[in-house]
């Protein structure tokens, strides 16, 4: 879009329960309880943290341990890869989904043992299938007992402990600043299987993975459905537990994948995941689920670390290397917070004291809590004319609010509304809009130090905002915060009028940030673009001058289209500042519509970590 014509349609217009981990006498020897986890752990601000995250699951490898004829190598190549791209791949944790072994003998689980040998240093459970017992978790000892019973976990740092018969364990993983439970269940979960499932639930209320082996089982469409263990899964404990939002298990083959219901009204994602159908019993595949809690989704991928290896693949071996049928390579839609806010939510930081956010060269500050506004009035009622925000930097730049035109007392409220970062807690919901042109504006008075300021040396302006979710209604080009004054009368007429305010920061019809501030000692009007911001989220708004050139952040990333041209100071007219509006010609068309936060203005170019999201 060209700047200028832009511009022109601007001026136109609970307690916790230990869990239970002792073996039973059949297994190698007790693992002791372990301490649970905090009762809610969700996740914390997103500036500073890594929000994303791996688990890994590895399906039915019983062809490649099977003491009548197999190779082991493709399983050894898969737990290499784990260990050696743990770090890369951000992988917290493997699952393995059961009949580990063809025949569960002594001689098949001790090549399952030397095979995992090559898993040293990571955090994985292991669960049984029918190819490794028979019967149910009640069954007493067997080989695979003693190869992966409690013993093998109990020194991970992420083992809760296992049930007393030791065929069930529970794992607490970290990732993506959350903590969350892996559940590993047997083939046949008991009765008092379930009973202690429930507990380690009951005990940890975390966003919970359950894995077993025998759970949902899809035709060639790749729609899957509960098989008869499964439903006894579901009806017995998942449905029931809104913990559970994704269930893993093997056994069945194709892979496949549904999404059901729960009791509380939420998704529950269930795939099965197996490839011993495929050429070399599975090839040793692998599956990723990349939780990314920035996008509020899990990529999954399919792939045979074993193959990736090969330096001269065989077409056939070429043709599995990886997987990207819509059951192998797939993303799943989940808003993570909203997920998991009635056991898990995300914690909130604190309101900050404006005594926090006073760093050297602050002009203004304005907040619309009780710390702003002497008195904010509840959520949602009306702010009336005249209500003043004191500027807590302690310059006296206060601003006073007005409604525009013939608006009504909705076109300004009080909001609870917040972004997570943001000093205080509370917000302005401003109900502006065109045809007729209506909203409010916060401004400074007539004898406002902040009113003639030039900032030749640098300055930062930071806000935050939220647009409406849907945004509704023609809002192109509304403005969000300026000084008064036309470009002409201090004497700059390279912009598409001379009736174009002198700073402003303003939206365009694409939702692009549009900032432009004529400099003191030229006549230029630098400008910078940012991208189209998104609606029904807050955004953290930073414009930083250095005496030179301005730059525009958003949410703390520097955009592209920030001015080339050259540009010292603002060249203001000791007209007032004025938050929720753009003047054209020295009149207020439209106002703003969407929230305004907690608003600054520094005397001096601040770094990203010095901004208000207080990194």
């Amino acid at each position: 879009m060209d700047p200028q014509l832009s511009r022109r349609s601007l001026l136109r217009a609970a307690a916790a329960v230990p869990v239970l981990s002792a073996a039973s006498a059949a297994s190698a020897a007790p693992a002791s309880a372990a301490a649970p986890s905090s009762p809610v752990a969700g996740r914390g601000p997103a500036e500073g943290r890594d929000l994303r995250f791996t688990l890994a699951v590895v399906p039915d490898t019983q062809y490649l341990l099977d003491e009548g004829g197999s190779d082991a190598e493709p399983v050894r190549a898969t737990l290499r890869h784990l260990v050696r791209e743990r770090h890369r791949d951000q992988i917290a944790f493997t699952a393995h989904l059961g009949d580990v072994t063809e025949h569960g003998t002594e001689t098949e689980m001790r090549a399952a043992r030397e095979a995992f040998e090559a898993a040293g240093g990571l955090s994985y459970s292991v669960l049984a299938g029918n190819h490794d017992v028979s019967g149910d978790d009640q069954r007493g000892d067997t080989p695979y007992l003693r190869t992966f019973g409690p013993r093998r976990f109990a020194r991970m740092a992420t083992y809760r402990g296992s049930s007393p018969d030791g065929y069930n364990s529970a794992h607490v993983v970290r990732g993506g600043g959350r903590e969350w439970l892996v559940l590993a269940l047997d083939w046949r979960v008991s009765d008092a299987g379930l009973a202690w499932a429930q507990r380690v639930l009951d005990a940890h209320p975390l966003p919970t993975v359950l894995t077993t082996h025998d759970l949902v089982w899809a035709q060639d469409d790749g729609v899957a459905q509960l098989s008869d263990h499964g439903s006894r899964l579901w009806d017995r404990l998942v449905r029931g537990n809104d913990q559970v939002f994704l269930a893993l298990g093997g056994h069945y083959w194709p892979s496949g994948r549904t999404t059901l219901t729960n009791d509380a009204g939420h998704d529950v994602h269930l795939h099965v995941t197996n490839y011993q159908d495929r050429y070399y019993g599975g090839a040793g595949m692998l599956r990723y689920y990349r939780f990314d809690l920035a996008r509020n989704v899990i990529d999954v991928e399919t792939f045979s670390p074993w193959l990736r290896e090969r330096r001269d693949p065989t077409p056939l071996e070429r043709e599995h290397v990886e997987l990207t049928g819509d059951v192998d390579r797939f993303t799943v839609e989940i808003d993570f917070d909203e997920r998991f806010a009635a056991f898990a939510p995300a914690p909130v930081p604190p309101p900050r004291p404006p005594s926090a956010v006073l760093p050297r060269g602050t002009v203004a500050y304005w907040r619309f809590d009780g710390a702003g506004l002497g008195a904010a009035g509840d959520d949602g009622a009306p702010v009336p004319p005249g209500t003043v925000a004191r500027d807590l930097s302690g310059h006296g730049n206060h601003l006073t609010a007005t409604l525009l035109h013939d608006s009504g007392p909705e076109a300004l409220t009080w909001s609870a509304a917040h972004h997570e970062r943001q000093p205080a807690h509370a917000s302005l919901r401003f109900d502006g809009g065109k045809a007729p042109d209506r909203g409010a504006v916060l401004r400074t008075g007539p004898d406002a130090p902040v009113n003639g300021m030039t900032f030749e040396r640098g300055y930062t302006i930071e806000t935050f905002l939220r647009l409406p979710d849907p945004f509704e209604g023609d809002h192109a080009w509304m403005g969000i915060l300026g000084w008064e004054g036309r470009a002409g009368d201090a004497g700059k007429h390279s912009g598409w009028s001379d009736d174009d305010p002198t700073c402003s920061l303003n939206l365009s019809g694409e939702r692009f940030l549009q900032f432009i501030a004529y400099p003191v000692p030229v006549d230029a009007d630098p400008t910078s673009w940012s991208h189209a911001l998104p609606v029904g989220r807050w955004t953290h708004v930073a414009v930083v001058n250095d005496g030179r050139h301005t730059t525009m952040y958003v949410d703390g990333s520097r955009i592209v289209r920030n001015a080339a041209e050259e540009g010292r100071g603002i060249a203001t007219l000791g007209k007032p500042f004025a938050l929720g509006g753009t003047q054209s010609a020295e009149r207020y068309g439209q106002g703003f519509y969407g929230w305004i936060g907690d608003t600054r203005i520094v005397s001096r170019a601040l770094r990203p970590d010095e901004f208000l999201t207080g990194r």
